[in-house]
């Protein structure tokens, strides 16, 4: 039974119809149906065209050869082509939504059926979809070895044009596909190419024509054009193939695609039927290529990853001779060998060891190890033992000694050149090997210890906690050797081990290990840092005492760069004798506590007394004097200071240069407050007022400032009087002097007595009286008036006070 067939013709000038109309219309086509096919079937001349053509020039006009969906779902089979008078005939057959093709051949199998009609017929003829389902025998002009020679002259374009056909066949909506070829018979080659790859499913959906001047105007996915109607290939609406023009540049990374190209260049389509039968998504490569593989068909190492990828996850799917010729393609010679296709062998490997026979393998056991070791991928794991069983595999380990053997004693001599990810492959291939090195080992283990603690990303190498599994002694070794390296920075070791925990949970002590892994938790916790610290030294296990070095590590840990304070460095001085902390070296963390406290800190003179009598040996010249200062200072407060105070601090201050600002601060405030004092001995403070010492001055005028004297100042009227005379005494003590003791007068004491009541400033001018004369009291009262009120006279006997 014949399928509904129409015929469309163009119209010429004047017959009132614009472009074309149907004649000879099979009646069971609906109006919309063919309404919707006009503009489908209509043909436009290559540029330039004439009007007359001769019966040779119109046979060489373009054929637009198509198939399209129509908004009803059913599909119409067409071929259009030039007629006489500059117009055309085409002949089109309806397939209604949900009907086959005959015989279920392939649309593109229509092109050369001799069904075609060139002009409308006079009676009802048979369509030529059902002629050609009848006819056993290709298509005129798309013969297999056609369709082969056409590949092989293809052969640069082909992959790409494949690899667009796939994802226009996955996605509607993906760019239209452009074939650009002077005949309009190359294109469909392209087709018949195309649907011979494509799963059944999609080849049978693939809309196309094989000539059209307007591509982006159609709307099949696929479409031919002349060279001179080809689109700009920057345009995202297509996807450009000109085979007309120069060959393409790069690679297809489709590895379905570039496969598919090589088995059609390789003049072997038949391998298409034989990769569908396995199983595997539509456009898996895997199926594909492990055919090719089987049929001796060379391909790239994409092809080959995907075929080894394919194969490990289904080993039931081939018998023994299917995985040995798969095995013997993928450990053939080549020189494209990536990492992502040894992946995909170790795969394979592991899915096949105990499945297969050892002589295939083994071959494929050994090709990994050389990869491992000549490849330059350090993340290739090598294969697993099991692999080279019986006598194949033992023949394969021998040789790959005899092959190998030198470069890897010679790369571990070298230490850890190539980074840890390298060494660890290193050391497991040659555990693998059973070569012995023992006398490597040690050098080895600095190398990757210390490479572990300068850089702990390199830790983040999935290999090394198996190599660390695998081989016991490396474990002890490695682990013994970072636990050894820790004090010096351990830092460096907390940082390792929160990149790559490391299992240190045997029967080795590793004190230094064990605290960094419990620091960051001990820190999170939130508590002080004596307490922190005493965490820490409870996981090392050990004591101090026992082990002063762990006194380091918890050092580092609790505070790293950062300065303990005085309190803290008092309390670690006290828990822990000075021997321990000579021998760990924490003692200079102690003094830079010291050196460093601020003024206010009253832990800074004690823990310089003790740092002096616990390490009098390691304190050099000019530290020793920066804590003599500070020792001073401390005898100062408690009243043990010998005499000669200011000459004493001068000659300290002398040998601390350069002395830091802190210590200056505890010993020249430690000074001024005890002159400040109203028991201060009065010799004391007249050297230091006439000392001329500008900083030790400053720091007196700026004690003199501070809450608990401006409070004794307003509280206690025998100070105030203490103050006022000392303040107004020694006038030619020098400048330093003068401006320290004019702003305390002015800007201190005058605020103070001020802001006093009548009584209290009666207890002052009492108290002053008391200590000094009737002509200091007349002083003060003249001191304490207004401005205005002071005139020559005043100023004449407060300087006789002053003088007196």
């Amino acid at each position: 039974m014949s399928l509904p067939q129409l015929h469309y013709i163009s119209v010429a000038a004047g017959d009132g119809e614009p472009g074309g109309r149907f004649t000879g219309v099979d009646p069971a086509i609906p109006g919309p149906i063919r309404a919707e096919a006009g503009p489908l079937l209509a043909y436009e001349a290559p540029a330039g065209t004439p009007g007359r053509l001769t019966d040779a020039e119109l046979r060489s006009q373009p054929v637009a050869f198509a198939f399209a969906v129509l908004s009803d779902g059913s599909h119409l089979l067409s071929r259009t082509v030039a007629a006489g008078a500059g117009g055309f005939h085409a002949h089109a057959v309806h397939l209604p939504a949900g009907t086959p093709l005959p015989g279920r051949v392939l649309p593109v199998a229509a092109w050369g059926a001799p069904g075609w009609l060139s002009a409308a017929p006079e009676r009802a003829t048979a369509d030529p979809l059902t002629a050609t389902a009848l006819a056993h025998g290709p298509s005129r002009g798309l013969s297999r070895e056609g369709i082969g020679d056409f590949a092989v002259s293809r052969g640069p374009w082909l992959a790409a044009v494949l690899g667009d056909l796939r994802r226009v066949s996955e996605d509607p909506s993906a760019a239209q596909v452009v074939l650009v070829e002077r005949q309009s018979a190359d294109v469909a080659r392209w087709i018949a190419l195309a649907v011979a790859v494509l799963p059944r499913e999609h080849a049978e959906r693939l809309t196309f024509t094989t000539y059209t001047r307007q591509p982006g105007r159609t709307p099949h996915q696929v479409v031919g054009v002349l060279p001179e109607d080809a689109p700009d290939v920057r345009d995202p609406r297509f996807r450009v193939h000109a085979a007309t023009g120069p060959l393409p540049a790069g690679t297809e990374r489709d590895a379905w695609a570039a496969t598919a190209a090589r088995i059609w260049r390789s003049r072997a389509p038949e391998l298409f039927r034989d990769a569908a039968e396995l199983p595997g998504e539509p456009f898996a490569a895997g199926p594909l290529a492990v055919t090719a593989l089987g049929a001796g068909i060379s391909l790239g190492s994409a092809g080959r990853a995907a075929a080894a990828d394919w194969a490990a996850e289904r080993p039931y799917a081939l018998d023994e001779k299917r995985t040995r010729q798969l095995t013997d393609a993928l450990t053939a010679p080549a020189d494209d060998r990536t990492a992502e296709e040894c992946a995909a062998a170790l795969r394979l490997l592991t899915a096949l060891d105990g499945r297969s026979p050892a002589d295939v393998t083994a071959p494929l056991a050994a090709l990994l190890v050389t990869e491992a070791v000549r490849g330059g991928d350090a993340a290739l794991e090598p294969p697993a033992r099991s692999a080279f069983a019986e006598a194949a595999g033992e023949r394969a380990v021998a040789a790959l000694v005899a092959e190998l053997g030198d470069e890897l004693r010679a790369e571990l001599a070298a230490g850890v050149p190539r980074g840890v990810a390298r060494t660890v492959q290193v050391l497991r291939v040659v555990r693998l090997l059973g070569m012995d090195c023992a006398e490597l080992l040690p050098g080895v283990v600095r190398g990757l210890a210390r490479a572990l603690l300068d850089d702990p990303e390199a830790a983040v190498c999935p290999a090394l906690p198996a190599l660390l599994d695998e081989q016991f002694d490396v474990r002890t070794a490695l682990l013994g050797e970072l636990d050894r390296l820790t004090p010096d920075d351990p830092a460096a070791t907390e940082r390792l081990l929160i990149r790559a925990p490391l299992p240190f949970t045997g029967t080795q002590a590793l004190p230094h290990l064990r605290m960094c892994a419990e620091a960051p938790g001990a820190r999170a916790r939130g508590t002080d840092r004596v307490t922190v610290l005493h965490t820490v030294l409870r996981a090392a296990g050990m004591s101090p005492f026992a082990e002063p070095l762990v006194l380091r590590t918890a050092v580092g840990l609790v505070w790293g760069r950062e300065t303990p304070t005085a309190g803290e460095a008092r309390s670690l001085l006290g828990e822990t004798t000075s021997d321990a902390h000579r021998t760990a070296g924490t003692w200079t963390h102690l003094v830079d506590a010291a050196l460093a406290a601020p003024a206010g800190d009253e832990d800074a003179p004690e823990l310089a007394h003790d740092l002096l009598r616990g390490f009098p040996q390691q304190i050099d010249a000019r530290v020793r004097a920066c804590l003599l200062l500070l020792d001073f200072a401390r005898d100062l407060r408690s009243g043990s200071a010998e005499p000669g105070w200011a000459e004493h601090t001068r000659s300290l201050r002398a040998l601390a240069e350069p002395v830091e600002p802190m210590v200056l601060e505890h010993a020249h405030g430690a000074l001024a407050r005890r002159l400040l004092a109203p028991d201060r001995p009065e010799a004391e403070l007249y050297a230091f007022v006439h000392s001329g010492d500008e900083d030790m001055i400053a720091a007196y005028g700026r004690a003199a400032r501070h809450d608990d004297v401006l409070a004794r100042l307003r509280t206690e009227p025998a100070y105030a009087a203490d103050c006022f005379a000392v303040w107004s005494a020694h006038p030619h003590a020098g400048d330093a002097w003068t401006r320290t003791r004019t702003a305390l007068l002015d800007e201190v004491l005058r605020p103070a007595v001020r802001a006093l009541s009548a009584a209290g400033v009666a207890a002052v001018e009492q108290a002053v009286e008391h200590t000094g004369s009737s002509r200091t009291l007349d002083a003060f009262r003249l001191w304490n008036r207004p401005p205005r009120s002071l005139g020559r006279l005043g100023r004449r006997i407060a300087g006789r006070v002053r003088r007196g």
